[in-house]
């Protein structure tokens, strides 16, 4: 499979990137294994994940997906066939989204560990921090990148303008400056990628590594009423978009452009956030070896114009 080269970094990454939020989650280790196995079996090798992860299922405490992915890394001595991405910043525990030199050193450490390797290949700040001056963050990842223990930095859920920040006092001090960014975006959640986070893109020449491009489940087609949403543990959260006129009349357009190619509508919507020129890749989870059909349909496809123009027609721009 074609790799991607991520803005101005050497990193080369899967067209989608698999979100590695479902290990020690909706899936156990075991089906973990087994899928991550799938997975580059089909010539996905970008695994994203963060030390968050699952730290919001229950008997969980974080780490546990980095655990499963080390696990899998080590017993099959691929960790030079992946790229991978972590990332640090989220609360866990201590009450607040936390950037400080101090605990991004030590988290580090610990996703080291737990990942069983001696290097991040891309670690994103995961939520900003506003309790820490961006200078305070970027001489701790600095310190990193220089001593190897991570390759590239990225910023997930910080705004543009804070990113903007954060790049000049990385160009007047000499410290590493983030290279990509980690926005959300799909066909119901357009904004502030388009309009804030792509001006960004093209001025800095950054990567840009999408979530939730399938809308957490929504844009496969699996959620038609109240009633579909126990069919999945991840279900919880789709009663906002099926009380929504103008997001159910997206999801009918993308299942009739998904026949259309008799393809699953996954697909269709991977594609299109694919045939973005400011987004180097998606990231997308499954839980079953089907799903990751989707993947492969959707790196196959070229939505045709006439196919864009449905589904934009279609959708609603979110603020």
């Amino acid at each position: 499979m074609k790799t991607k080269q991520l803005g101005k970094t050497d990193l080369q990454i899967s067209p989608i990137v698999f979100g590695g939020s479902v290990f020690g989650w909706t899936l156990d280790e075991r089906a973990s294994l087994a899928m991550l196995d799938d997975l580059i079996d089909r010539g996905f090798t970008t695994i994203d994940t963060a030390d968050w992860y699952s730290r919001w299922a229950e008997g969980n405490q974080g780490g546990e997906s980095e655990t499963i992915i080390g696990k899998w890394m080590t017993e099959r001595r691929n960790r030079d066939k992946v790229t991978l991405i972590t990332k640090v910043g989220h609360d866990m525990g201590q009450g607040h989204h936390d950037l400080s030199a101090d605990y991004l050193a030590r988290s580090c450490e610990d996703s080291l560990r737990r990942l069983q390797t001696d290097r991040i290949d891309l670690y994103f700040s995961h939520f900003d921090d506003e309790r820490t001056e961006p200078e305070e963050t970027l001489r701790a990842h600095d310190k990193l990148v220089k001593e190897g223990k991570v390759r590239y930095i990225g910023a997930s859920n910080v705004s543009a303008e804070r990113i903007e920040e954060s790049l000049r006092i990385s160009q007047a001090n000499g410290l590493a400056s983030y290279q990509v960014v980690q926005p959300e975006y799909n066909l119901i959640a357009r904004e502030p990628f388009e309009s804030s986070y792509a001006p960004l893109i093209r001025k800095h020449h950054f990567g840009a590594i999408t979530y939730f491009a399938l809308a957490s489940g929504f844009l496969t087609g699996k959620y038609h009423s109240e009633s579909d949403i126990n069919k999945s543990r991840r279900g919880g959260g789709m009663k906002r978009y099926l009380c929504d006129d103008a997001r159910m009349k997206t999801l009918r357009s993308l299942e009739h452009v998904a026949a259309d190619h008799q393809m699953q509508p996954a697909a269709i919507a991977l594609a299109w956030v694919m045939a973005n020129s400011d987004v180097t890749a998606p990231i997308a989870s499954a839980t079953k070896s089907k799903h990751l059909d989707a993947f492969e349909q959707a790196v196959s496809l070229d939505l045709s114009e006439n196919d864009c123009h449905e589904l934009v027609d279609a959708a609603a721009v979110r603020e």
